[in-house]
């Protein structure tokens, strides 16, 4: 599936199923809200904390996919091509960054 498909599918479903998109406002909150499920599995999993008995079968997979949707929810709302979006920040990091990291002694170890 593309991003644009995704974005089509997202709006649909809204269109239908979802009734109406939630507002602006609302959906940052819950994008926010879903990126720090993201990060409380992360640190859990890879970080120094641990895991409550009740979180262990916690999905990141499931989680990305959350913050995935709301993300598109609000690119809809907003008007924003993700695909379009994409390509022209990769060509601002391309050229911006072409050597920058290869550059970075931080990274040679």
């Amino acid at each position: 599936m593309t991003i644009k498909e995704a974005q089509e599918k997202v709006d649909v479903w809204i269109n239908t199923t979802g009734v109406r998109y939630f507002s602006e406002l609302t959906n940052m909150a819950i994008l926010t809200e879903e990126v720090g499920e993201v990060a409380r599995i992360i640190s859990r999993k890879y970080g120094d904390q641990s895991f409550k008995e009740s979180e262990k079968e916690i999905d990141l997979a499931d989680e990305f996919a959350d913050v995935f949707w709301v993300l598109l929810c609000l690119a809809n709302q907003t008007g924003v091509d993700l695909t379009e979006a994409f390509e022209k920040n990769m060509q601002k990091k391309s050229s911006r960054d072409a050597n920058r990291h290869i550059s970075n002694e931080k990274l040679k170890s």
